[in-house]
């Protein structure tokens, strides 16, 4: 962005080297017969020369006549009429007579007879003058003639003929006289006039010369433009223009040049305000020294830091007067002045709800970060303006401080914060589709009132139908719960899951406390704890009969989760590091009581190489302690294998298998091509994974290479052995709520069961 920075955009431009009158412009009589009607010619009589015809002091524009009323006033012309028919007088004779009528008057000769009889020797009466219409701006005062700004289009002698104005032409142009400037010459400044020159942007072709003389002057006055931005305030810009052989096209060159003038500088620089506490406030914010050359984007920046700082130290109602910048054409040296009103110091008070008002005061004190009392910061209103929009439940709202004259101490006040508020649509319906190798395609979708209890306590079901899950929920919300950020939820869901890992038909009721990232406020330091619930008939192996039979569980657990975060982006990082802690403690009802401990450690990092290359890596480690894998039901067991884990095997399919009855075999039927058995996926009691990517991105699209590798085993610490590896692409559209992903992945030293190519689609990247 250019900013424009010109002498008569200043609140003052004094020229100390000149004073120049106002020229002024007045209308004249348009004819002669108006001059004969508005200033008679003086003659003699006896008493003197009469006096001339008044004139009106005031002159108004009449009401302008239509066609209808001019045509029926003109004479009627007659054909024979021999005045028509006559020729007309030569030129030379018209030129004495047009001489004799512009001289100075003669006095005429008075007769005796003339001279006894005033009456006869009087002028005939003026006739009124009759209002006429007079442009303002022709009666306005010219411009000083430094601010004066002549922009002649100088064509150099043709070596040929002249070139006709509809003919099109192309050209080329160069730009003289900047070699020495160190602010112009390869810098943003002269980057900034390529972008912006007609000249450049038209691509060496014009349709005719009128196109070509409008963009040199756009150019022309362009370069005055960024030149007093930066302080040279009386440039001189050139041009000249040579034109090739006239055709078809014709070829010119163009040449602008320009001479800067000297740099202007601040001679003086005056802050009128009120003191400040702390003292020298406004003095430590601007960075502008004396001696520094006028340059209009370093003015602006140290106004708005002014307009910024004092509110964040407890001024929440100072404002920034008209600057003042006095230029002396004689010294290159501008006295800059801005008034600065302060106002008073406040504190923090309570809060004033209006209109359709969502939230009482109570709720917002709530959210804010602030309390009453604490010294007055327009960073926590930007703050609480921030966390009211991510409520989603105001259609528009407005935060604003307002004086309420209560003395808080200290030489301090009280101020009031307003929040006028418009409530917006509090229900929402939602959806999401995806497809993972091994999960099948699920689809899932909910209905939400996002203020039926309010403040914030929103409730949502939603139902899930997928190819491998059926399901659905019902939860209970409340966002802010008591402080900002904070979230208590209830929920009871049932499900029915047919994985090759297990099949269960799982209820639960549960409740967690949480301080999480959202996608407005990404946390350094987050965390979860709660409780849960379930009962759960699923698909276990019996060892001792060889097969599959169905068991119930009734299983109680807590949980806590706590995780840190310095990651640029919530859905689509590019550097940093995460890391992630999960134990969960829990007890299974089998027969009899099993306690065991989950734990899962999670760590990621990445790395920006260049503009467009992101290297990206994750590695994952848990554990159960504390029970045997046959007394932990399949659902709560570890799993590895998937698009969230290692990519080029199926949904939980990596780690121990059994060998079990296949129930699509049919002994009867030589020709089924279905085997007896099958190897199904049983998990275990420790896990490892790690991925590794490198993300290329062009535009809204991407690329994706990876490299995945995990295992499960039975014992509860990683044996790391018969590590598998799985490899392949994938592909990215980055949109406003997360990049939509699709990778392909194939496993290295493939096995039997094992698919060739897996296919996972979901929106965000894969970690």
């Amino acid at each position: 962005m250019i900013i424009h920075f010109r002498p008569f955009e200043l609140r003052s431009f004094k020229l100390r080297t000149a004073c120049f009158s106002s020229l002024l412009l007045c209308a004249g009589p348009t004819n002669a017969a108006e001059a004969q009607e508005t200033d008679p010619p003086v003659q003699s009589t006896e008493n003197g020369p009469s006096d001339p015809a008044p004139r009106e002091e005031k002159i108004e524009a009449q009401e302008i006549i239509g066609d209808d009323t001019f045509q029926a006033a003109l004479p009627e012309l007659v054909a024979d009429d021999p005045e028509l028919l006559e020729a007309l007088e030569p030129i030379d004779a018209f030129e004495r007579r047009f001489d004799a009528l512009t001289s100075e008057p003669v006095e005429p000769t008075v007769s005796d007879a003339e001279a006894s009889d005033p009456a006869a020797n009087a002028p005939p009466p003026a006739a009124p003058l009759e209002p006429q219409f007079i442009d303002p701006a022709l009666a306005a005062p010219l411009p000083p003639l430094e601010d004066f700004e002549a922009l002649p289009l100088d064509f150099a002698p043709p070596s040929a003929a002249p070139v006709s104005p509809s003919v099109a032409l192309t050209y080329s142009w160069s730009l003289r006289g900047l070699a020495d400037a160190d602010l112009l010459t390869g810098t943003d400044m002269y980057h900034q006039f390529e972008e912006l020159s007609a000249l450049e942007n038209g691509d060496g072709e014009a349709a005719n010369i009128a196109m070509l003389v409008a963009r040199v002057n756009d150019d022309m006055a362009l370069l005055n433009r960024l030149l007093k931005s930066e302080g040279w305030y009386r440039p001189l810009v050139k041009n000249a223009v040579e034109a090739g052989e006239p055709g078809d096209k014709v070829a010119a060159k163009v040449a602008i040049e320009v001479e800067r003038g000297p740099r202007f500088t601040l001679s003086q620089i005056v802050i009128d305000a009120q003191p400040t506490v702390p003292k020298g406030l406004i003095e430590d914010t601007i960075t502008l020294k004396v001696g520094d050359p006028i340059i209009a984007s370093r003015i602006l920046i140290n106004e708005a830091l002014i307009a910024t700082r004092l509110p964040q130290n407890g001024y929440p109602f100072a404002a920034i007067g008209a600057r003042d910048i006095a230029l002396d054409a004689g010294t290159a040296g501008g006295e800059y002045t801005l008034p600065v009103t302060v106002g008073p110091r406040a504190k923090f008070g309570g809060f004033q709800v209006s209109g359709d008002a969502v939230f009482d005061p109570e709720h917002l004190g709530d959210i804010a970060r602030f309390e009453r009392g604490e010294l007055y910061d327009s960073r926590w209103l930007d703050d609480l303006r921030r966390a009211l929009a991510a409520t989603t439940l105001l259609r528009s709202f407005s935060v604003e401080p307002k004086e309420t004259g209560e003395d808080a101490g200290e030489g301090t006040e009280y101020v009031t914060i307003a929040v006028d508020q418009t409530a917006g649509p509090a229900r929402t319906l939602a959806g999401s589709v995806g497809y993972g190798a091994g999960q099948g395609f699920r689809l899932e979708g909910s209905w939400a009132h996002r203020n039926l209890f309010p403040p914030e306590g929103a409730l949502t079901a939603s139902l899930i139908a997928g190819t491998l899950e059926q399901g659905g929920s019902l939860s209970f919300r409340r966002a802010n719960a008591g402080q900002r950020d904070r979230t208590f939820e209830v929920n009871a869901s049932a499900l029915r899951s047919n994985f090759d890992a297990f099949e269960a038909v799982t209820g639960r009721v549960g409740a967690t406390y949480s301080y999480v990232s959202t996608p407005i406020w990404q946390k350094r330091i987050t965390y979860a704890f709660g409780v849960e619930a379930l009962a759960s008939v699923e698909d276990a192996f019996d060892v001792e009969a060889g097969a599959f039979a169905d068991q119930t569980y009734f299983i109680g657990a807590a949980f806590a989760q706590v995780g840190f975060d310095t990651s640029d982006d919530l859905l689509n990082p590019t550097r940093g590091l995460r890391l992630e802690a999960l134990v969960q403690p829990e007890g299974s009802l089998d027969g009899g009581f099993t306690p065991y401990v989950r734990t899962i450690l999670d760590a990621t990092a990445y790395n920006r190489v260049g503009d467009k290359i992101v290297l990206a890596g994750r590695a994952r480690l848990g554990t159960l302690q504390g029970a045997d894998g046959v007394d932990i039901a399949p659902s709560r067991r570890l799993y590895a294998g998937g698009g969230g884990s290692v990519r080029g095997f199926g949904f939980q399919e990596l780690g121990p298998r059994v060998q079990a009855a296949n129930p699509d075999f049919d002994p009867t039927d030589p020709e089924s091509e279905e085997p007896q058995f099958t190897l199904e996926p049983i998990g275990g009691r420790s896990v490892i994974e790690a991925s590794a990517e490198a993300r290329y991105r062009f535009g809204d699209y991407g690329v994706v290479a990876f490299v995945d590798a995990g295992q499960v085993y039975r014992d509860t610490v990683p044996t790391f052995e018969d590590i598998r590896f799985g490899v392949g692409v994938g592909g990215r559209i980055y949109t406003a709520f997360g990049p939509l992903r699709v990778d392909v992945a194939t496993p290295i030293n493939r096995r039997a069961g094992e698919s060739r190519i897996n296919v996972y689609v979901s929106i965000g990247q894969a970690f």
